[in-house]
């Protein structure tokens, strides 16, 4: 089952409103950010039907965890009805007013995780984003490289849900103190702290922040939905050809093609495929587009300078 998404949203609609000042203090400072009912109600239910079927399937196919949870990726080969989250209006201005408009989804994922029934061995899993950007690029602090939101379909409002766990402002850390082993019981680092969510919110974060998921003993199933944002001229991870090869794909809007992957090349004497990805031709990049339509280009933000 398919659902045909819906266009990018006309001026004077959240999608045009900027992150705001606070927003970014609050971001440059803490590496995240909540954004409450991000999700509409029926909204919320209609992504919970589409994750519980998901989970049935992977059910059937006994491809659950041992605990019984699911961890799915390229979300949007699975199943299109989660494109509407690529650039949804509420949250997707974030995204751009960090990376600026050459960017694409290279990773993304849906998550179910039920109760814990039987205590799990301990293993210290924080991490930061971004796997072997961690050890090859040599600043301090490493770049920001991609940003990621999290768009929760359960009740996480009070701790010990499988929460999504942070340390605020590391970010701008690029390592903390942890064991010599995964295994070996170790303090959690200092400041960390369980971040709360209503059902139809979502958290915006720096893929740098250092973070982990905490175990889920609740009687609540942890639901989520995650997309990670980087620059065009950065691989995707997810699985997006075969999307691309669907009939369904062309009922995409611009903007969300653009976030798939699509290529936008125009052949040009002398010019490879690859120069679009640099950023090269932004007038016929659909993001870009955009912008430039809705006057949300700014020159204080080097990505977002027309």
């Amino acid at each position: 089952m398919t659902m045909e998404s819906t266009a990018v949203p006309a001026a004077g609609d959240p999608a045009t409103t900027p992150m705001s000042k606070e927003q970014r203090e609050q971001f440059d400072r803490d590496g995240y950010l909540v954004i409450p009912n991000a999700l509409s109600a029926e909204e919320v239910a209609h992504y919970t039907e589409v994750i519980d079927r998901i989970y049935a399937e992977e059910q059937a196919k006994q491809a659950l965890s041992p605990e019984g949870a699911m961890h799915v990726l390229s979300a949007v080969h699975r199943s299109q009805e989660v494109a509407p989250l690529l650039d949804h209006p509420t949250t997707f201005p974030l995204v751009w007013s960090i990376l600026g408009w050459n960017v694409h989804v290279y990773h993304s994922h849906l998550d179910v995780h039920p109760k814990i029934t039987v205590p799990k061995p301990y293993r210290f899993e924080w991490h930061q984003d971004g796997g072997r950007q961690n050890r090859e690029l040599e600043t301090d602090p490493r770049p920001r490289i991609s940003v990621k939101l999290a768009y929760w379909l359960s009740d996480v409002s009070v701790a010990g849900r499988g929460n999504f766990k942070v340390v605020p402002g590391s970010h701008l850390q690029n390592w903390i103190e942890g064991p010599p082993r995964r295994d070996v019981e170790w303090p959690e680092p200092e400041g960390a702290i369980e971040v709360c969510a209503n059902p139809g919110d979502a958290v915006f974060f720096d893929r740098r922040i250092w973070h982990t998921r905490t175990n889920n003993y609740s009687d609540v199933t942890r639901k989520a939905m995650f997309f990670a944002y980087t620059l065009r001229w950065i691989a995707i991870r997810d699985e997006v050809e075969e999307v691309r090869a669907r009939p369904e794909f062309a009922s995409l809007n611009p903007v969300q093609r653009q976030l798939l992957g699509e290529s936008l090349h125009q052949p040009r004497p002398g010019h490879t495929m690859g120069d679009h990805q640099w950023g090269h031709y932004p007038e016929t990049t659909p993001l870009h587009g955009f912008l430039k339509e809705n006057d949300l280009f700014d020159n204080t933000w080097p990505p977002l300078k027309p």
